[in-house]
C-alpha cells in the first residue's frame, strides 16, 4: 500500500506526522467548538457530524481501496478494529487526560443507537458473508438514522469553556485542521509501515497494529485535544460519529463495491462482540447517579480499565491471527 523508504526517511515522516497532528487537532477542535457556539448547534452534534465523520476519512479510504481489491477481511478489520480502538483506546486516553462528563442524551439516545447498530450488524453478517444487499441495508440505515438523531438531540448551546472565534475563522480552522489531520495520519502510517518493514515485521502484523490504529490517529488527536480543552461533548460526539460512520457507511461502501461470500470467522466470534461490549461500557461507566452530584462521568480509573482491556484484546487478536498464518 505504501512505497518502501529508508529508515531515516521513515523516521522523519513519523516525527513530522506527530507534530502535524498535535497542531492540527488543536486547531480543529477549537474551530468545531466555536462553530457549535456561534451556530447554536449542540456541540455533541457538531462533534459527531464534523469531528466524527471527518476524522473517519482514513478508514473510509482504506476500506474503499480494500474493497476495490477484493480484500473484505481488511475492510471489516479496519472498520471494526478502529471502532474498538475508538472506545477502549481513545476514550480511555481522553478520560485519563480529564474525566469525561456524560449527558443524558448520550446515555438514552447515542449509546442505545450504537448498540442497535451492533445488533443489526451481528444479524446481517451472521452467515459470515457480506452481500451487496446487506451492504446497501447498512447504507440505508445510515441515511435514515443520522437525520433522525440530529433532530432528536435538543440540547442547547452548552459547550465547554474554550475560546470562541468568529464563524468564518472557526470554519477556516475546522477545515484546515481536518485536512491537515488526515494528511498527517497517512504520513504517520506510511512512516510506521516503513519502519516495521525495515525491522522485518510481517505484513499481517502491520495491518493488525500500525494501519488499524494509524487510521484512527485523527480521532485520538482530536479527542485528546477536546478533553484538554474541556469539551466533553466533542470527545463523545467524535467517537459516536466515527463508530456510526465506520459500522454503517464504511462497511456498507466496502460491501457494495466488493461483496464477499465469506470472511474471517473471528469477525463474528471476536471483533463484533467486543465492539458491542465496549459500546455498552460507555453506558455503564457514564451512568447517572454514581457520582455525588448525580451526573454521569467516565473517571480516570474507568479510562484505565478500557486501556487494559484494549491491550488484552490486541494480545488475543495477534495470538489468534498468528495461529492461523503461522507467522
Amino acid at each position: 500500500m505504501y512505497p518502501e523508504l529508508p529508515l531515516w526517511a521513515a523516521s522523519l515522516l513519523i516525527v513530522g506526522g506527530l507534530l502535524a497532528l498535535a497542531w492540527s487537532s488543536d486547531r480543529f477542535v477549537l474551530g468545531a467548538a466555536s462553530l457549535a457556539r456561534n451556530l447554536g448547534v449542540s456541540p455533541f452534534i457538531v462533534g459527531m457530524v464534523i469531528v466524527g465523520f471527518g476524522t473517519s476519512a482514513p478508514e473510509l479510504l482504506v476500506s474503499t481501496f480494500s474493497g476495490l481489491g477484493g480484500h473484505t477481511n481488511l475492510s471489516l478489520g479496519n472498520a471494526y478494529g478502529s471502532c474498538i480502538f475508538n472506545i477502549a483506546g481513545i476514550l480511555g486516553v481522553a478520560a485519563l487526560v480529564r474525566p469525561i462528563a456524560v449527558k443524558r442524551q448520550i446515555r438514552t439516545i447515542a449509546v442505545p443507537l450504537l448498540l442497535a447498530v451492533c445488533g443489526v450488524s451481528l444479524f446481517l453478517l451472521r452467515d459470515n458473508a457480506l452481500s451487496r444487499t446487506n451492504a446497501l441495508t447498512l447504507l440505508g440505515i445510515f441515511a435514515v438514522v443520522m437525520p433522525l438523531y440530529c433532530k432528536a438531540d435538543k440540547s442547547g448551546n452548552d459547550s465547554g469553556d474554550g475560546a470562541t472565534l468568529s464563524t468564518a475563522l472557526a470554519a477556516m480552522w475546522t477545515l484546515v485542521g481536518l485536512v491537515t489531520m488526515i494528511g498527517a495520519s497517512h504520513i504517520l502510517v506510511w512512516g510506521s509501515v516503513a519502519v516495521a518493514q525495515f525491522f522485518g515485521v510481517s505484513d499481517l502484523m502491520i495491518g493488525l497494529t500500525i494501519v488499524a490504529i494509524g487510521t484512527s490517529v485523527p480521532e485520538l488527536a482530536s479527542a485528546v485535544a477536546a478533553a484538554r480543552r474541556g469539551e466533553p461533548e466533542l470527545v463523545l460526539g467524535n467517537i459516536v460519529g466515527s463508530n456510526l460512520f465506520n459500522t454503517l457507511a464504511v462497511v456498507g461502501i466496502a460491501g457494495a463495491i466488493s461483496p464477499s461470500d465469506g470472511f474471517s470467522k473471528y469477525v463474528m466470534m471476536r471483533d463484533l462482540p467486543v465492539l458491542t461490549l465496549t459500546t455498552m461500557a460507555i453506558w455503564i461507566f457514564g451512568r447517572a447517579g454514581k457520582d455525588p452530584d448525580g451526573k454521569g462521568r467516565i473517571s480516570r480509573v474507568e479510562g484505565l480499565i478500557w486501556l487494559l482491556a484494549f491491550i488484552a484484546y490486541t494480545c488475543v487478536m495477534i495470538c489468534q491471527e498468528k495461529s492461523i498464518t503461522g507467522v
